[in-house]
């Protein structure tokens, strides 16, 4: 830094550095001064009109009185606005009449995927794909019967159907077979099936019977599917679903949604928005 301001006429500080180099001592820009006492008169404002400063017990809450919660109730309440449109017609509403409404019908397509989301999705899956163990929900393989009454009825008082543990009954050559049979689609054929009475359960086309909740065994949609499905099968058969007498029997129930758990009217939503998944009967 030279010691003599080779630049006396200039309004700099006089430090220089490699001769011209130097740090120059004006006024900011008016623009820059205008915005600097904005920013600062603005700060001031907004701390006296919203909820600011920290007090004792408590904080000033701003003359204009806002919060969050207060803001999110106006919000609430546009919405129930918007939606009381529907909502009031729903409560007198049978689930098929509200399918044969195009316009409800929509609506309470966009309103239950919410429900099914929170209830639902995390044993049926995402848009009712399912899981292994929990039936699918998109299809029309249904094991109680897809119409939407019913299935108002199923998510209101659940479901818990039961087969027998047959490993007492049946030698590892009977459940081999009839393993192997329902595998292959083709059960029904297979001599055992009538010999052992499976039929009763499973109708003598082997297609199920939604009066009992049982499965239909020639479709090839598996509840319980694993990597070995022969080897699923036949554990199914030996221990059964839901048999209390089996310690090893698999476990297969619905629960209940009627009640505390879920209004009518959210039942009849989900029962819609289930059978509008692609496979209502």
């Amino acid at each position: 830094m030279s010691e003599k301001n080779p630049f006396p006429n200039e309004s700099n500080t006089g430090h220089f550095w490699d001769d011209n180099l130097r740090e120059l001592a004006n006024d900011p820009p008016s623009w820059w001064r205008i915005g600097f006492h904005l920013s600062w008169i603005l700060v001031v404002v907004y701390t006296i009109y919203y909820p600011s400063w920290p007090l004792i017990d408590s904080h000033f809450k701003g003359i204009a009185g806002w919060t969050s919660i207060g803001e999110y109730n106006e919000d609430l309440q546009a919405i129930e606005k918007v939606r009381a449109k529907y909502e009031d017609q729903l409560p007198g509403m049978s689930a098929s009449a509200i399918i044969a409404d195009d316009e409800l019908s929509s609506y309470v397509m966009r309103s239950a995927k919410v429900l099914f989301g929170d209830n639902c999705a995390a044993c049926h899956g995402a848009g009712g794909a399912g899981n292994s163990g929990y039936p699918i929900l998109a299809d029309d393989d249904w094991l109680f019967g897809g119409d939407v009454d019913t299935i108002v009825q199923t998510i209101t008082g659940g479901r818990q159907a039961v087969m027998t543990a047959h490993g007492k009954i049946l030698s590892e050559e009977e459940i081999d077979k009839l393993a192997n049979a329902i595998v292959d689609g083709k059960v029904a054929s297979e001599p055992l099936f009538m010999e052992k009475a499976c039929f009763a359960c499973h109708g003598a086309d082997a297609k199920g019977m939604h009066a009992l909740g049982s499965v239909n065994l020639t479709d090839g949609i598996w509840r319980f599917a694993e990597a070995d499905q022969l080897a699923s099968v036949k554990y199914t058969i030996t221990h059964g679903v839901n048999d209390a007498s089996d310690p090893q029997t698999r476990s297969a129930v619905m629960p209940v949604f009627g009640g505390t758990k879920l209004s009518e009217t959210d039942i009849k939503k989900l029962a819609v928005y289930v059978y509008k998944l692609g496979g209502g009967q």
